[in-house]
């Protein structure tokens, strides 16, 4: 057992924690309905599904602000409970744009918008075209001398690639290399100008008809060209697998085939293809801003209190889709949810007149499923006087059933992770690694702007065995309501569940911000190498 780990018990046994266990109960169920009463705030049709720069999000980070302010939280944005987030959004206009491969055989046009589209986070070239290489995964991972890119003439050309990556790469590892910016700067110090992705829907969390659909919602980007990670990309379209044959057309291979050495992990081959990609993109440009909601709990200890333990939410979610029936994608487990349960914690902290050492933040941040912006402006803009030395983040907590095993996300990679599981115990409760980490969940949401800046991070949700109710609703609510508008107020909703959790991340945060030591990444953690930017 580490140091911290061992401080963190002699804390638990000489203060207690601040719900003991013979407490357990009592108050679960008036708790879990305040929790829900803020979702059906959040989530309600009146929110028009709260995009990112558009009016219902504005309205929910009003209710955010007027609810931290109830709560005698001190302001910490740069305007009160706000700091301004300014980001330009791009529309891709399918009906004039196109995507066409360019074989020996003749043209394959892709129909934008069905079995193509734009990515919209870089700034396309308006026309071009480009001889096609397939990279394999297009990983490349130093540390191992692992480089889908090595030999491979990119100049100019445009990278084909196939999500995932090998057995041979560890799943930290893995994720990161697969992060957008991580991966386009390898491309592009390759000479590529952009590249084509194609999924494996095996394992992606919604069916290539909703992924395609969903990419009509405008695309942001921060406005602060310093932070634009995708600085010379002139190209970035995902296509369906079911539509790439011309792609592979005299080469030998097919999509087929390599989809199934990316389920079993093996290293894909690498070579030149036989087609130019040409395409037109259309699309129209503005300017928005939105803001993340910065709330304080000061901290008691004067040579601590300037240290921040962040507990984070994304407020945001994806607005108003046109479709056949309900439009309004409600997001209420996605993440009104992780965005209520911030604001019960605070209520527990406030009403239960605690006096943590360290300073703890609710912040709750827009611009997430527009690809972590907000978070990564506060990583990188940050607005608090000091150093945040701790981020637990909450995104899709799914309380669907009851469960007592929570899934943390990064529970390996650094100190907090043990303490995390220790604390859970002491509520009855198990904390168990990502079961599917193939889905890259822990560099997918808002921690991982923290991770990046060199602060070790949590992410969490409900968890359960393999096959138990949970896990079985779990996959059928991933594959229904998942960025779906069946992600509304009408979903069953464990509330005592959700009511326990919040203990318990409580509970886990006090502990952080009374401990005597910051949080440590593990010696073995590939994110330690960032910790020196948090110095």
């Amino acid at each position: 057992m580490n140091a911290y780990l061992k401080m963190a018990a002699a804390i638990v046994v000489l203060l207690g924690l601040f719900f003991p266990p013979d407490t357990a109960q009592a108050g679960l169920p008036d708790e879990g309905n305040r929790w829900w009463n803020h979702v059906t705030v959040l989530a309600d049709d009146r929110m028009d599904g709260r995009e990112t720069g558009t009016p219902g999000y504005d309205r929910a980070a009003d209710y955010v602000a007027r609810e931290f302010e109830k709560l005698g939280l001190t302001p910490g944005g740069t305007d009160g409970f706000r700091q301004r987030v300014p980001f330009v959004a791009r529309k891709a206009d399918n009906a004039a744009s196109s995507i066409v491969l360019r074989g020996k055989g003749g043209d394959d046009a892709l129909r934008v918008g069905s079995d193509v589209f734009f990515q919209m986070a870089c700034a396309q070239s308006e026309a071009l075209e480009a001889e096609a290489v397939f990279v394999g995964y297009g990983l490349v991972v130093p540390e191992l001398h692992y480089n889908d890119l090595g030999g491979l003439d990119l100049r100019g050309r445009i990278a084909v690639y196939l999500a995932g990556g090998p057995s041979e790469v560890p799943e930290p590892l893995r994720s990161h290399a697969q992060y957008v910016a991580e991966r386009w700067t390898h491309f592009r110090d390759a000479g590529a100008i952009g590249w084509l992705a194609i999924p494996n829907l095996k394992n992606m969390d919604l069916p290539w008809e909703r992924i395609v659909r969903n990419s009509s919602v405008p695309s942001l980007v921060i406005a602060d060209s310093a932070l634009d990670e995708r600085r010379g990309q002139m190209f970035a379209a995902t296509v369906n697998p079911e539509r790439t044959q011309a792609l592979f057309e005299g080469t030998g291979t097919n999509v087929r085939a390599l989809l199934a050495l990316a389920d079993s992990e093996r290293v894909l081959p690498r070579f030149p293809l036989n087609v130019r990609i040409a395409s037109v993109a259309r699309y129209t440009t503005r300017s928005v801003a939105a803001d993340n909601l910065v709330g304080i709990h000061p901290g008691t200890d004067p040579q601590m209190r300037g240290q921040y333990v962040v507990l984070s939410a994304h407020l945001d979610h994806l607005g108003m889709i046109p479709q056949k029936g309900d439009s309004i994608m409600n997001g209420a487990l996605d993440n009104a949810a992780g965005v209520a349960t911030l604001l019960e914690v605070a209520r527990l902290l406030h009403e239960g007149k605690a006096q943590p050492k360290r300073s703890i933040v609710f912040l709750a941040l827009t611009g997430e499923e527009k690809g972590l912006l907000g978070s990564r402006y506060f990583a990188m803009r940050s607005p608090l006087h000091g150093p945040a030395i701790a981020d637990l983040n909450i995104d899709m907590l799914l309380p669907i059933a009851p469960f007592d095993r929570i899934t943390v996300f990064g529970l390996g990679e650094s100190d907090l992770g043990d303490l995390a599981a220790t604390i859970a115990g002491r509520h009855g409760m198990t904390a168990q690694p990502d079961p599917l980490p193939l889905r890259n969940r822990f560099i997918r949401s808002d921690q991982f702007n923290f991770v990046r800046t060199g602060i070790p991070a949590l992410a969490f949700t409900s968890g359960g065995l393999p096959g138990s109710e949970i896990e079985t609703l779990r996959a059928a609510w991933l594959h229904e309501r998942y960025h779906a508008p069946g992600d509304d107020l009408k979903q069953p909703v464990d509330r005592v569940s959700l009511a326990r959790f919040n203990r318990y991340f409580l509970d886990l945060a006090l502990e952080i911000a009374n401990h005597e030591h910051r949080p440590e990444w593990k010696a073995e953690s590939y994110f330690r190498r960032f910790a020196s930017r948090n110095q």
